[in-house]
């Protein structure tokens, strides 16, 4: 019996009928739901709520389906990802190598010059019906002509011949440091680039692809998000990356948060760019920004995860573990004093044992001089980290953000470091017993899919997307802890803890209508959750199926060739919705020399793709 006082405003949204999991500890469902103000007035039971509404307020009948507060991905690449996804062909999901090659054949015939066709995160081979990776002549094949980059999480690009031209990568080019250019025989590239041990020769290959306009990068921006409210997504927070230059980088981010056309609450760290100039960047930063300036939907949020180069433990399981340089200390003790002086938050991207021991000697010395005091700081991923480095955490005030990537890579982490060790990697149930703050995420989009459903059938399942058993039943979670970790467990990484992740009043009104129960189907089927409506500080920000009249308007898929106008985004096994919701749908677009129409169709998860490409 939650609701707030008589004076209470009238509700503008009324949910009712349904089952409605508010991670409320007294009070864990109820049927209905008030919201006024974009937040919640009236939790509880069917009268409480209705007590809230006037001639004005519109009601939903939930018709006994299942209701979550809103999800909160506390590791995302969320800006860099929406800049990019209009460009983005997403293999997220596909269930065969086969129907994955299709797709890219289609979309290099509609794909116009300069531009390439771009497979970049998101899937494994062994989410693929063959278990293998695809080839080289496979990729040729399909695409003799138009540049094809396909990334496959950090550990290797296959990259057609069409586009080992528009690189510019010939028998002279020297591999860079930290990556190798595979050649044939006769010392030519053959288009595999890999990473040893680091992913920056896949992280420049890609910046030299073409850009979208602005306004296709804030169209893309918005197509993004709109594909993460269809999964139920009302937060995130953004973790920078390479290449993704502050302030301008965030211009299109800014100008959707000025016109209130952002649909995820957007909190982000700065991430340097500049290996040996990294103090520079920061100190920088700190003159023209503060952590928490801006709003509950688009804020700043302090530092990282990249905070020094020095300090980068790439966690390509594939490769063994990188020796960290000598300077890394000295390095880090100059950004991180500098970032506590300042009372900025951080995190830091940190995947190995080894690496959390010694950014812990310099986080203790810093402390000791200049006192964390509660600063809000955390370690990303931490798979490997011992009993005694998370009481060290724990002791300095700190937090772990753990992310899926074992879902992606946990039989290459198996290969080189055994079933044992993979049992606890990470060790998330004992981060938990001990007090450590824990969020979740997905570190989408270059190596795990952004589809937070993949993540929590992981934590539940302990298994990876190809079905190979990491943990037992001690490092597994139940499914209400694993949403906890996914909506008020991130909340504390942004500093809002008590604001959002629950259902309750006074809380944010973000939720999500499931498409199907979380709490009681079949572990396997965890993974095809979607959101049938999807609000967030109530507003509608996605609906479908049933709720699909209440949709808000998107504008159409631009530049016209985008994979996203045909496929959506990650992989579903029924048609993507333009708008008709029939089984067949169209999109059709126009550039300069090309007119393109495309349909694409399902049927009990089986799909086809055409495409036909007039020259006028």
């Amino acid at each position: 019996m939650k609701t707030e006082t008589p004076s209470s405003p009238a509700a503008g949204l009324i949910f009712h009928n349904g089952r409605i999991a508010t991670l409320l500890k007294e009070l864990p469902f109820v049927p209905a739901v008030a919201i006024a103000g974009g937040r919640f007035i009236a939790v509880g039971s069917e009268q409480e709520a209705m007590e809230h509404k006037d001639g004005k307020t519109q009601i939903i009948d939930l018709k006994g389906q299942t209701v979550i507060p809103g999800l909160n991905d506390s590791h995302i690449h969320v800006i860099r990802g929406g800049l990019n996804f209009n460009m983005e062909l997403r293999w997220d999901g596909v269930p065969s190598l086969a129907m994955a090659l299709e797709m890219l054949k289609e979309q290099a015939r509609c794909t116009p010059p300069p531009q390439w066709v771009r497979v970049i995160g998101g899937w494994t081979e062994f989410q693929f019906a063959e278990r293998r990776m695809p080839t080289l002549d496979e990729i040729n094949a399909v695409s003799p002509d138009t540049p094809v980059f396909v990334l496959h999480l950090y550990d290797r690009a296959f990259v057609n011949r069409a586009a080992l031209r528009t690189l510019g990568y010939t028998k002279e080019t020297p591999d860079p440091p930290g990556g190798e250019i595979q050649r044939d025989k006769g010392g030519n590239p053959t288009g595999l680039l890999i990473a040893k041990p680091n992913a920056m020769i896949l992280y420049a290959s890609l910046a030299m692809g073409p850009k979208l306009a602005f306004e296709d990068q804030l169209n893309s921006t918005r197509h993004f998000m709109r594909e993460l409210n269809r999964l139920g997504i009302t937060s995130c927070i953004d973790a920078g990356g390479g290449f993704q230059n502050y302030p301008d980088d965030y211009r299109v981010v800014e100008e959707l948060a000025a016109q209130d056309d952002l649909t995820v609450r957007i909190a982000y760290n700065l991430f340097t760019q500049r290996p040996r100039e990294e103090y520079d960047d920061f100190a920088r930063w700190v003159g023209m920004t503060a952590p928490g300036k801006g709003t509950d939907v688009f804020k700043m949020n302090g530092a990282g995860e990249m905070l020094v180069f020095s300090a980068a433990d790439f966690e390509d399981f594939l490769e063994p573990r990188p020796e960290l340089q000598p300077v890394l200390e000295a390095e880090l003790k100059k950004v991180v004093g500098l970032l506590v002086e300042n009372r900025w938050p951080f995190r830091l991207h940190a995947t190995y044992e080894e690496s959390i021991t010694r950014f812990l000697d310099v986080f203790e010395g810093i402390d000791r001089e200049i006192p964390f005091d509660g600063l809000r700081w955390f370690f990303d991923h931490a798979e490997t980290i011992s009993e005694r480095s998370m009481e060290r955490v724990r002791n300095l005030g700190g937090g772990i953000a753990i992310q899926d990537r074992m879902a992606f890579q946990g039989e290459y982490f198996v290969e080189r470091y055994g079933k044992e060790a993979a049992r606890t990697a990470p060790p998330i149930a004992r981060m938990l017993e001990m007090g450590i703050p824990v969020g979740a995420g997905t570190d989408a989009t270059r190596v795990s899919s952004y589809n937070p459903w993949v993540s929590l059938y992981w934590l539940v399942s302990g298994k990876t997307v190809g079905g190979l058993p990491l943990y037992d039943q001690n490092n597994r979670l139940d499914r209400t802890t694993a949403l906890r970790l996914y909506s008020e467990g991130s909340s504390w990484f942004s500093g809002d803890e008590g604001k959002k992740g629950r259902i309750a009043v006074g809380q944010m009104a973000d939720l999500a209508v499931l498409s199907a129960d979380y709490f009681a189907v079949p572990e396997e089927e965890i993974r095809a959750i979607v959101s049938q409506l999807t609000v967030m500080g109530g507003r509608i920000v996605h609906a479908a199926g049933e709720f699909g009249a209440l949709a808000p308007p998107l504008p159409p898929v631009s530049p016209g060739w985008s994979p996203t106008g045909v496929y959506g985004g990650a992989f579903r096994t029924a048609p993507v919705e333009l708008g008709s919701g029939a089984t067949a749908a169209a999109r059709s677009c126009s550039e300069p020399l090309h007119r393109h129409t495309h349909t694409v169709f399902g049927e009990s998860g089986h799909w086809g793709v055409g495409c036909t490409c007039f020259a006028f």
